[in-house]
This record gives structure tokens, sequence and C-alpha cells, in this order.
């Protein structure tokens, strides 16, 4: 068996409608589905700009609160301009936690925190560069 593609990842969060305004509101993501699973999780299916996968977040309070450890995890996405999206950040209030940063292919990123402590790296690249 190979597999032929990746079609999303899943994320447990505590609260869906604040993780949901967080990706869409600061990221730019889209809600493209919301659902209940047959055992009663909460489902939230976004859409990534240029991306064919998605993000499945799913919040199971009975589960209790989720609690991320530090460099556990992240998400990582591209900008177009990095400078541009820490202007942006501010403006919403958002803090960058590490960075900005340049790799020695000429990459820029920087990290901030989703709820629950998820890390989001937000990665400007030169033009023909594929890897940070």
């Amino acid at each position: 068996m190979i597999v032929t593609k990746l079609l999303h990842t899943r994320m447990r969060v505590s609260d869906l409608d604040q993780t949901i305004r967080f990706y869409t509101n600061v990221l730019g993501l889209e809600v493209v589905e919301r659902k209940t699973s047959p055992r009663g999780s909460q489902l939230a299916f976004l859409k990534v700009p240029n991306s064919d996968e998605l993000i499945e977040l799913t919040s199971f309070p009975p589960s209790g609160p989720v609690k991320v450890q530090e460099d556990l995890v992240h998400l990582a996405f591209q900008v177009e301009n990095l400078d541009d999206t820490i202007a942006s950040l501010t403006a919403k209030g958002v803090k960058i936690t590490d960075g900005p940063t340049q790799t020695s292919s000429g990459s820029r990123f920087i990290f901030i925190d989703a709820p629950d402590g998820y890390e989001i790296e937000l990665i400007e690249r030169p033009h023909g560069v594929t890897i940070v």
C-alpha cells in the first residue's frame, strides 16, 4: 500500500468557536464544513488558500481541556510578505512569540500561538525556494 494524498490533519481544541475565529480572522482560512460526529464531537473543516489539504478541528468537552506541550506540534503556512504579515498581526493584537528569523536559504519566519497553545509558523520564502 502507498498513500496517494494527504487529506486533512485533525487537531483537538478546547473551544471550537474561539479557534475557528482565530483561523478565519487572523489567518484567513475558510470553514468549508461543520458537523457533529457519531460520538458527539463537534467538527469543523478549514480550507487553506492554495492547498488541497484541510485542517479538521474537533471539540469533545468530555475529554477535558486541551493541553498542548511546548514544541510538540505546529502548523506552517507560507505568506507572501512577512513584514506585511507582522503589521497585520500587530494590528489584530496577535503576539509574535519567536522571530523574525532568517534561514541560510533566505526564508524568513515567525511563530505565533493559536488557542490552546498550538504554534503557528508563518514563512516568507524567496522565489524558487521550497523548503525552509
